[in-house]
């Protein structure tokens, strides 16, 4: 008979024993570990979440109000003679190397046809001396201007410059007027930028431009490019790029060199710069001012270097008008 195998018991411990009794299965350290290791991403997961929404909403609304509208100075690529007794109020380009012009001062006023590449006026149609010429656009085979100080506006001809209508518009005053080829917009000297209806002239839009938070005023000559509405700011040698969608400005083009040249030339009898001219089919741009004997072909080229508002201000910014525009 095999012997019996010996069986060796457990020792029952004493309750002050060293050992220490099994722990109830929902309080061990593991158990307990493992709620903290699911609860702490859980929890991490949603302050990130809550944050970055936090951060975006602030991260966004600081790039909207600090990004600065890019600043542009420009390259002659050609000069043309300009009529120095023409006193410059609209300027637009039409085909074949033809430009259409307005000139304003009382008995002066004009509206014109002009040879780009020469200079020579072509066709000229004066106006009565009660009128002082300022902003002219073209829309199909019209030729709409405005006048300073009136709400009255003429429409011509383009092909012998007869003038066929006489308009009432409703901004304050008639400064600058530029087109898309479905509304007109219009200025008048404030820092509203208005949108014309071309049948009847009531306004169906309007827009304050402001640079950042500054009002820009005296907004004179415009045109149209590309989708955007480029003024001349009077007194000024800057050309603002506006949004017509919500009158931010999102360009400036800084010109001061053209007239400092014409000066140093000899040249002191000129007055500002005022006149836009596009050729949308060649992708040119034209500038001139009042009483300028050159009309300029120039290219664009952004500044690398950052402006502050302070240099903007001091180029491009004037106080509002007060009545007292030549």
């Amino acid at each position: 008979m095999a012997a019996k195998q010996k069986i060796t018991r457990r020792p029952k411990l004493k309750p002050d024993s060293d050992v220490a009794s099994p722990m109830p299965r929902s309080q061990r350290p593991d158990s307990r570990y493992r709620r903290i290791g699911f609860v702490l991403p859980v929890f991490l997961l949603l302050f990130v979440v809550g944050f970055a929404g936090i951060y975006s909403k602030w991260w966004g609304s600081f790039t909207v109000d600090d990004v600065s509208p890019g600043v542009y100075s420009i390259e002659v690529v050609r000069e043309f003679p300009h009529d120095p007794q023409a006193f410059t109020q609209g300027l637009l380009y039409a085909e074949n190397d033809t430009l259409y012009e307005s000139t304003g001062l009382a008995g002066r006023s004009s509206v014109r046809k002009v040879a780009l590449q020469s200079g020579k006026v072509e066709a000229l149609q004066k106006m009565d001396r009660s009128y002082f010429g300022e902003g002219l656009t073209l829309l199909g085979e019209r030729l709409f201007q405005v006048t300073w100080l009136q709400k009255t506006g003429f429409i011509y001809d383009r092909n012998n410059l007869s003038k066929f209508e006489e308009f009432t518009h409703e901004m304050k005053d008639g400064w600058g007027l530029a087109t898309d080829g479905k509304m007109l917009f219009g200025t008048d000297g404030t820092s509203t930028l208005y949108q014309i209806n071309p049948h009847n002239f009531r306004v169906m839009g309007k827009q304050v431009v402001r640079y950042r938070t500054h009002e820009v005023h005296n907004l004179n000559e415009l045109e149209y490019i590309n989708g955007e509405v480029w003024a001349n700011i009077w007194q000024s040698d800057c050309i603002a790029r506006i949004s017509y969608k919500d009158g931010k400005v999102i360009g400036w083009i800084l010109l001061q060199k053209l007239r400092e040249g014409l000066i140093t030339a000899g040249y002191n009898g000129i007055d500002v710069l005022n006149g836009i001219a596009w050729d949308n089919k060649e992708k040119r741009l034209f500038v001139t001012g009042k009483l300028w004997p050159k009309l300029y072909e120039i290219r664009l080229h952004p500044v690398k270097r950052r402006f502050d508002d302070g240099v903007i201000k001091r180029l491009c910014l004037r106080m509002p008008f007060d009545f007292g525009k030549p």
